[in-house]
């Protein structure tokens, strides 16, 4: 079986793939048209991609095709429908960068807290402002709301509790063992924006969730209060976000995604949330550590061999 890795992928990973007996080609510069003209060219029975975004001419492009894998847990970069008119599987591999996933959440909320951003630059141009940065309010008691408690938020609700944070939660599937957690309540959605004094969001992207976040939601929060995402770009409205901002609505915003982000390593970046002085962007790392990727490198392995194996395709998202 010939599997196509169209992205950068651990060698743990390729090296478990090859002593399942397959034929591994990996090309991470593999990217748009690229991908298109890879998968005709190499004929993959397997693609794996973390992402690199596959459309309907990419799923179309290698009659061979049976099997896509994301390695990671959202498939929005991947063309779903498409895949299943041409009667190709789609596998993910959730819950293995989720402890990865809510270390930058805190990341980016103590960071935004004590303005570690500013504190670094200042200190780099040879300036002593302690006196600037000694207004830090701290989140011990703090009420944190968490917006979707799938694997990554509940990762996040135990960070909270370390922190002695209070917790509210709301999500569509019910979490009895939350529930009977000390120090956590579920909430409708607009009573967590009501009450949180920092909103963390946890959501896949879906035509449900799109703009979940929006204008009229975001004048429900308390003033001063602080938004992260970390989810998907396109769960938050940017514009409503940015107009917070200039109202002063918001404390600070901690961003790892965006509406619109760039399909290749290197270029240009000209998303103006970024650039206001009360929001922390990182590059969409939230799953980029050694731990994360060993652990979805070895999920993806485990997918593609029982797929060889019995023709089973674990974590199917188009059954």
């Amino acid at each position: 079986m010939k599997v196509l890795v169209a992205d950068k992928f651990e060698s743990v990973g390729v090296r478990g793939l090859k002593e399942c007996g397959c034929q591994v080609v990996v090309n991470p510069e593999l990217k748009d048209d690229a991908l298109v003209d890879g998968l005709q060219r190499e004929q993959p029975q397997v693609l794996i991609v973390r992402s690199t975004k596959v459309g309907e001419q990419a799923v179309a492009a290698a009659g061979s095709l049976k099997l896509i894998v994301r390695a990671g847990a959202g498939v929005d970069t991947i063309d779903v429908p498409a895949a299943t008119r041409h009667g190709i599987r789609v596998a993910n591999c959730p819950g293995k960068n989720s402890v990865a996933v809510a270390e930058l959440v805190f990341a980016l909320l103590l960071s935004l807290d004590r303005r570690v951003v500013e504190n670094v630059n200042d200190l780099r141009a040879g300036k002593w402002n302690k006196k600037e940065y000694s207004k830090a309010r701290g989140i011990k008691g703090l009420t944190l709301g968490i917006v979707g408690v799938g694997q990554v938020g509940r990762e996040v609700v135990k960070r909270a509790l370390a922190f002695d944070m209070r917790v509210l939660y709301t999500d569509i599937v019910p979490a009895p063992e939350l529930d009977k957690t000390p120090g956590v309540r579920r909430v409708t959605l607009e009573e967590l924006l009501k009450g949180g004094d920092v909103v963390s969001v946890h959501v896949p992207l879906t035509e449900q969730t799109r703009h979940l976040i929006n204008a009229e939601r975001l004048r429900l929060m308390r003033p001063g209060a602080i938004l992260i995402n970390t989810s998907r770009g396109g769960v938050v409205d940017e514009k409503a976000v940015a107009a917070a901002l200039a109202e002063g609505k918001l404390g600070g915003v901690g961003l790892d995604v965006y509406e619109i982000e760039p399909s290749a390593a290197g270029t240009v970046f000209e998303d103006p949330i970024v650039k206001h002085p009360r929001v922390y962007g990182t590059h969409h790392i939230g799953a980029s550590t050694d731990q994360a990727q060993t652990a979805v490198a070895e999920e993806t392995v485990r997918i593609v061999r029982e797929y060889l194996s019995g023709g089973k395709v674990l974590n199917c998202v188009n059954p």
